[in-house]
């Protein structure tokens, strides 16, 4: 896949702008980085890295990249392109919309998005997609032309005020980021568990479940957001045997938090039938006169 370079990047040392230079992006200042064979630039700083490998690893990729491509996750991304099409529908710049997804994954949600946007747009949006983990932006890569990045939230290498709609899905937000980069007005779509999600996973996993409510939009209001609307998502998924399964914990945070008793009891499953519970945040950016 060819890189895709875009206006908005901005070196991760000191934020100047790049231009190409064969395969590399170089800044004013001589920071150089090299454009991968796949088609993605690292731009992850050495203080961002809280291990040699950051973010999920190849074999947890291709779970989630398998789990995803079975559909079990579709009516999220078609609630998702619900959201964001008339966002784009409703920019009357002479610019397309410029769409980030922070946290991006292996591209799945932004492959479908981006199939959306064709069906109902003229003018196509510019699409960016970063992740802590290589190996997610190399498996993005392969799904749609778009720029990919390896960065993290924490440091956005992006230019101030440049992002029309950000998408945060399942990830960790950094909101102080996320408003420096969106544009005045500009939107983001967040989206996070809800109470109930994989409750019948988690009931199998640990010896106590607690229903509790997520504080991220609560935590993006008092960063500075507004709120504009809240969609909650539900639907129901039968997993057929213990390969899915076995994919669907191992794209989740209970790979890690759950005790081997716990896993091994997931392990012993031959099927599964569990709720999604998922909620989308409508929030803006603060409009500055």
């Amino acid at each position: 896949m060819k890189f895709m370079p875009h206006p908005a990047l901005r070196c991760p040392l000191d934020s100047q702008p790049f231009e190409q230079h064969g395969a590399c992006l170089r800044c004013a200042a001589g920071h150089s980085f090299d454009i991968a064979r796949q088609g993605y630039v690292n731009l992850l700083g050495a203080a961002d890295k809280r291990s040699r490998d950051p973010g999920d690893n190849k074999t947890m990729i291709s779970a989630r990249r398998a789990f995803l491509e079975a559909g079990h996750y579709q009516a999220i991304a078609d609630d998702l392109a619900q959201l964001v099409v008339p966002l784009c529908k409703a920019d009357v710049r002479a610019n397309a919309p410029f769409i980030v997804d922070a946290g991006c994954g292996e591209g799945y949600y932004l492959q479908q998005l981006a199939s959306a946007l064709r069906h109902e747009r003229t003018t196509p949006a510019s699409i960016l997609g970063f992740d802590i983990s290589k190996w997610a932006i190399q498996a993005a890569t392969k799904r749609l032309p778009a720029t990919w990045l390896v960065a993290s939230n924490r440091h956005i290498p992006l230019a101030d005020h440049s992002v029309d709609v950000l998408l945060s899905l399942f990830g960790f937000p950094e909101y102080a980021e996320f408003l420096r980069v969106l544009r005045p007005g500009g939107t983001l779509v967040l989206v996070h568990a809800g109470p109930r999600h994989l409750l019948e996973l988690r009931e199998i996993i640990y010896p106590d479940v607690r229903l509790t409510d997520s504080n991220q939009a609560a935590a993006a209001v008092r960063a500075g957001f507004r709120q504009l609307s809240q969609l909650a998502h539900r639907h129901t998924i039968s997993l057929p045997d213990q390969a899915s399964i076995d994919q669907l914990l191992s794209m989740t945070p209970h790979l890690f938090r759950a005790s081997a008793q716990g896993k091994e009891r997931v392990r012993t499953l031959n099927e599964l039938a569990l709720g999604v519970d998922v909620v989308f945040e409508l929030l803006q950016s603060p409009i500055r006169l």
